[in-house]
C-alpha cells in the first residue's frame, strides 16, 4: 500500500512538472506582451486599421471609373472620325 501511494505521489509530481512545463511554453509563445503571438496580434490590427477605409472607398473609385470610361470611349470615338477623316484625304490626294 506504501507503494502505491509512493507512486501514485510521484506520478503527481510527474504530471504537475510537465503541465508546469506546457504553461510555460504557452506563456513563452502567447501569454506575454513581448511574445511572438502578441506582436503577431498588433501587426494584424496595424493592418486592419490601415486597410479599414478601403470598403468605403471602392464604391466612389469604382463611380470614377466609370466615367472615365465613358470618356475613354468619347475619345475613341473621336479617333476613329480622325482615321477616317484622314483616309478619305489620303483619297482625294491620290
Amino acid at each position: 500500500m506504501i507503494i502505491t501511494v509512493l507512486a501514485s505521489v510521484l506520478l503527481l509530481v510527474v504530471l504537475i512538472s510537465n503541465l508546469n512545463n506546457i504553461i510555460a511554453t504557452l506563456n513563452a509563445i502567447g501569454g506575454n506582451p513581448d511574445s511572438y503571438l502578441s506582436k503577431l496580434r498588433l501587426g494584424l490590427r496595424a493592418i486592419e486599421t490601415e486597410t479599414s477605409h478601403i470598403p468605403t472607398e471602392v464604391t466612389t473609385l469604382n463611380t470614377e471609373l466609370g466615367v472615365i470610361a465613358e470618356g475613354l470611349t468619347g475619345v475613341d470615338q473621336n479617333l476613329e472620325s480622325t482615321i477616317n477623316s484622314v483616309l478619305k484625304q489620303e483619297e482625294v490626294v491620290k
